[in-house]
This record gives C-alpha cells, structure tokens and sequence, in this order.
C-alpha cells in the first residue's frame, strides 16, 4: 500500500478540493488554517493536520510562512481530483465506454521481457484469456486524451497480482478490457496494461493482445488509433 493511500481519506480531499476552488492548481495560493478550519468545519489543528497529510501524500507543497502558508497542488495531487471529477461524472452524467485517441510510438522494449515472465503470464491466460503476444503496443496519447485518461481508473479492471521469485518482487497490474480501431479496422480484444504504482507516464497507453498488433492492423509508428475502453 502506498503512503498517499495511507495518509489521505476524504476528509483530506475535501480540503484538497477547497485549495484548487482557490487557485492552487495554477500556482501559489496563501492559505490561513484558520480560514480552512472554518470552510471544512473542523478545527485549526484539525485544518493544519489535513494539509500536513495531503504534503506527505506529495499532493501539495507548502511554504510556511509567519502569517500563513503559501500552497501549490502538485501534479499527482490534481490527478486525484481529476479521478474524482470522473467519479461525479459517472454519476451525474450517461457516459460511453471511453475513447483514447493517439498515434503508434516505439517503446523501450521492456514489454516484451515483462510479458513472457512467468507469474505474469499465467495470470494473463487464466484472467484474461488468451497467453499475449511477447511486447506491447505502445499509443502516444492525443492531448484531450491525456486529460480523459484518468477516467479509466473507475473503470472494472482485471487484476494482475504482484509475485516474486529467487531474486525479486514483481509489481502488480490492472488490465482493462478494450477494443482497438484503426483506419476502419478493429481488433478484439486487446486490454490496457496499468502497472499499480504510484507514478506512471499518463501521456501513453500500452496495450497487450493475443496477436501482434501492429502485423494486424498493418500499424506503423505515427499512425492514428483509437482505443474503446470498455466500462
């Protein structure tokens, strides 16, 4: 379990939330704990207690000061309040299965080593139901998509158990099921790998299939697709 995980609960992101309400994903707001302590209802120490814990998750940084403190919201901080943004949005809103568009980019060929490692590869035949093709598809994710990406994280994923062997710990993952378009072709079914580590590069999506993607679809680096993510 991750620290962040440990540290931060709702009542943290609601202070969380009331920060970027006052500017702080843009830049540096001045925050009295006081002035929190009356918005969240709670008490000064409580206040101050709630923006120790979102520093210590890495969701804020703060300069204090003798008269307050000045906060900004970190890149992970805003990516927790945009999966809780896709939450309301599941809500209140009928929503699609989701579309990540994107171009085909060469990767650094560690997919084709996780892959066909053992205790990677008999969960992939018996959760997902197929023994992948020894390398991912990599998509370099169009800007609109870079944003919506994060709205797959409520999606219901398949769970790839972490496992160990003689001489490390392998990390677990999430793989969500998908279908991929290109030039009018499809190919089903493919699945978004998402290793559960805190940090990972939202601008790509890597994807593992029964087959090599790019032979099926006559896929080249550059080339534009689109990935269906299925809710």
């Amino acid at each position: 379990m991750s620290r962040a995980t440990l540290a931060v609960g709702y009542d943290e992101l609601a202070a969380l939330k009331l920060l970027a309400l006052d500017g702080a994903r843009r830049g540096e707001v001045k925050v009295s704990c006081g002035d929190l302590a009356g918005r969240l209802d709670a008490s000064t120490q409580t206040a101050s207690r709630r923006l120790q814990a979102l520093e210590e998750a890495g969701y804020v940084e703060r300069d204090v000061v003798s008269d307050g403190q000045w906060v900004t919201i970190t890149d992970d901080g805003d990516r927790v309040l945009q999966r809780e943004y896709e939450d309301y949005r599941r809500v209140f809103e009928t929503t699609a299965d989701l579309e990540l568009r994107g171009s085909v980019t060469a990767g650094m060929g560690e997919g084709r080593h996780y892959i066909s490692l053992p205790g990677y590869k008999r969960q992939f035949e018996e959760r997902l139901g197929y023994e992948p093709f020894p390398g991912t598809l990599n998509v370099e994710l169009a800007e609109r998509s870079r944003r919506e990406r994060s709205a797959m994280e409520s999606f219901d994923g398949v769970d790839i158990d972490e496992w160990e062997d003689d001489e490390r710990t392998y990390g677990s993952a999430t793989c969500y099921p998908a279908v991929l378009e290109a030039d009018g072709d499809t190919y089903d079914p493919v699945h978004v790998i998402v290793p559960d580590r805190t940090h990972h590069d939202e601008t790509k999506v890597e994807l593992i299939a029964a087959d090599k993607l790019r032979d099926e679809l006559g896929l080249a680096d550059g080339d534009e697709v689109i990935v269906h993510v299925s809710q």
